[in-house]
């Protein structure tokens, strides 16, 4: 049995006046705060490790691992996590725009200091990092606009929210 679809303006025969309010987010959240906690630690280590042996990798150019190349990775490696860390904690807590912009900067600082191990000129270097953490800003921006009201709080979370 075919149905029609309801014309513009005429009310919906069935369906409630108004959408109940939602108070528990659209997906569960199955992990604790512990264990979330636990994620963004853990996330941040390795991704500074990663992050530390690459700067190393490109630092020694092919050449002998040495102590001082090893000392270099992992003092990047630390550097990176402490600013990974900090980036997390304070991110969140600014409006969308300043939110963004702080994640691009984090990305495009970290990869041209990556680039500038390479050997490459300083010029091409802020160039193209500037490249990178435009994309970052605008990505990011984007996200945080689709997810959030405009003082930054999460859409459909929470009481109140539709």
């Amino acid at each position: 049995m075919a149905q029609t679809a309801p014309r513009p303006g005429t009310p919906l025969q069935g369906v409630a006046a108004a959408p109940m309010p939602r108070t528990t987010p659209a997906t569960p959240d199955v992990f604790s705060p512990r264990t979330h906690t636990v994620a963004r630690w853990t996330l941040a280590v390795v991704l500074g490790l990663v992050y530390g042996y690459w700067a190393a990798a490109l630092n020694r150019d092919a050449g002998p691992i040495t102590g001082w190349n090893v000392l270099f990775g992992l003092v990047t490696a630390f550097v990176f996590v402490g600013l990974h860390l900090a980036v997390q904690a304070v991110a969140p807590r600014l409006r969308r725009e300043p939110h963004a912009a702080l994640w691009a900067a984090f990305a495009g600082c970290a990869f041209g200091f990556l680039y500038s191990q390479g050997g490459d000129s300083v010029l091409m270097s802020t160039v193209l990092s500037l490249i990178i953490a435009a994309a970052v800003f605008v990505t990011t921006f984007y996200r945080y606009y689709t997810h959030e009201d405009a003082e930054g709080h999460r859409l459909g979370v929470g009481p109140g929210a539709s």
